[in-house]
């Protein structure tokens, strides 16, 4: 039987249920967040609840004063635990403002906590690189919220979609002024002359924390890594694409299109990025 946490209360999956005037239901005015346990641990906790609280404070949602990262990340534990995936498990964490109409939320801040055991393979860079393209049919603004998980996630949804439909393994989104920003599920990194690139967070990527995390860890290494703008005329020209996200780490790209990738680099990346995930 499946557990869920739903406000701090552990209940089976058949028992929960939101209200229809929940606002993150009815408006998508809420965030989640996405975490891998391995051990019972939750890797990359502090970027996780970085991101996640000041997501909140971006969309103006009040905290009680009991939702801090010390009792989160134990009720995550305990979870993982019922479900039987503390060892090895994926996480979801969804929170919304409350329930109401537009403007008179009641503020009755809500959230839920979910979790499923993971395949060992996700700690593994993938043997057959993914074979991806453009995504025509959004444009992702370049604002405020463009790098929050919101709720709201309709573009990356469909992306998913027009993938699935097309036999890719992903789809490249570009934002409001035709660049890259991200992929349906990941940050897009690129490798040229053995230089890494990714782009900044004003282009309207999603503020990934495996990105963050493996960002700093290459500017404290001997790489050569630098925010730039994305035109597709970089990734045409790129030796080496990968992306990234907390539960996959990274996977390389063996196509764009009509270009064909090596993994050189990306494979000494992944060794790094696996030693510690």
């Amino acid at each position: 039987m499946e557990f869920i946490n739903v406000n701090g209360k552990t209940l089976t999956r058949d028992k929960a249920f939101i209200k229809t005037d929940n606002h993150s239901y009815r408006y998508g005015d809420g965030l989640f967040e996405t975490m891998k346990i391995k051990d019972e641990t939750v890797l990359l906790r502090d970027l996780h609840f970085e991101r996640l609280f000041a997501s909140l404070a971006i969309l103006k949602i009040a905290i009680p004063k009991f939702f801090t990262p010390q009792n989160l990340e134990k009720e995550i534990i305990d979870l993982c635990k019922k479900n039987k995936c503390e060892q090895y498990g994926r996480i979801r964490l969804s929170v919304s403002r409350g329930s109401g109409g537009l403007s008179d939320v009641d503020e009755s801040f809500q959230w839920v906590t979910e979790c499923w055991p993971l395949n060992m393979r996700a700690s593994k860079l993938n043997e057959n690189g993914l074979i991806i393209d453009l995504f025509p049919d959004a444009k992702k603004s370049c604002d405020a919220f463009s790098n929050l998980k919101s709720a709201s996630h309709l573009p990356y949804v469909m992306a998913s979609l027009y993938a699935k439909e097309n036999n890719l393994d992903d789809c490249l989104l570009q934002n409001s002024y035709g660049r890259i920003c991200d992929s349906s599920i990941a940050n897009v990194f690129w490798i040229k002359d053995r230089n890494v690139f990714t782009p900044p967070l004003s282009e309207g990527c999603i503020a990934g924390v495996m990105r963050r995390h493996l960002m700093l860890a290459l500017q404290a290494g001997s790489y050569s890594l630098q925010e730039k703008a994305c035109e597709l005329s970089n990734l045409e020209d790129a030796d080496e694409i990968f992306f990234t996200n907390a539960i996959q780490g990274i996977r390389w790209v063996n196509q764009f299109r009509n270009k064909f990738y090596i993994n050189g680099l990306v494979q000494h990346i992944g060794e790094f990025v696996f030693k510690a995930y």
